[in-house]
């Protein structure tokens, strides 16, 4: 039984799970899908294309699946997935997809905190920290685990890693590798992520690998030449081939 406030709309054509507490003044457009257990505060909006599994809580003022802000979209029928378990804070805004990919992405448990934006076509990961403010352009992508703090921009088609740490402020147009923490101005690698991977269960000997891995690949004027030294002289375990293969599948570049 859905707890739905007088005061809010919800389209006839709205289809809702089960259990769902829906605020005053919450709009929910026509063509959305809503899972179990979700959480809507007072003045959240839910427009047309949204996909939104269980168990999520979303702020007041939260607007989920907008219209693009992109000026090659002409209508097209796309939506916005949204995973499950994840809070979604004040004033945060999800566009839907374009017809470059036609879908947003986000998965689980992620915490979305006050006013940040992820815009048309980006894929977010599970278990990720997003600072207030922090805003991502277009067809960005977000590997699970990324911390990204406060205010930072993120340019579009750019490729963040997983178990990132992006301190407060950043500004960057190209991708960020996995296990680092991103910093400074202009921003650059800064070392591995060591408080981070030791709180996800990484030994002291896989950190020192991941370290010798990146000490391996900046030491080489060109990336392909620091890729070659890793595979001959490390130990190359799955941390270290994702290293690799995000290196070389990296069309924007890697930060240095």
């Amino acid at each position: 039984m859905n707890q739905i406030s007088p005061l809010a709309y919800v389209h006839p054509e709205a289809k809702l799970g089960d259990n769902n507490i829906i605020g005053p003044f919450c709009y929910i457009d026509r063509n959305t899908v809503m899972g179990d257990n979700n959480v809507l505060q007072n003045s959240v909006t839910i427009n047309y294309g949204a996909r939104i599994g269980n168990n999520n809580e979303i702020f007041p003022g939260a607007s989920i699946s907008t219209k693009p802000q992109d000026l090659k979209f002409k209508g097209e029928d796309t939506i916005c997935e949204i995973g499950d378990f994840n809070s979604i804070r004040e004033n945060v805004t999800i566009s839907r997809g374009t017809a470059s990919k036609g879908k947003t992405i986000v998965g689980d448990h992620n915490l979305l905190m006050e006013n940040m934006h992820l815009a048309h076509d980006c894929v977010l990961g599970s278990h990720c920290i997003i600072g207030n403010s922090t805003k991502f352009a277009g067809e960005v992508t977000i590997d699970d685990n990324a911390i990204i703090s406060a205010t930072v921009l993120c340019h579009q088609f750019c490729h963040i890693g997983g178990y990132v740490m992006i301190q407060g402020g950043c500004r960057f147009s190209q991708d960020i590798p996995p296990y680092i923490i991103a910093g400074k101005e202009p921003t650059r690698y800064a070392g591995v992520n060591l408080v981070g991977l030791r709180r996800h269960g990484f030994s002291n000997d896989l950190i020192e690998l991941i370290h010798n891995a990146y000490r391996t690949l900046y030491s080489e004027g060109i990336l392909a030449d620091g890729i070659k030294k890793i595979k001959s002289e490390l130990q190359v375990t799955p941390e270290v081939q994702y290293i690799i293969d995000f290196v070389s599948a990296s069309k924007r570049g890697i930060i240095r």
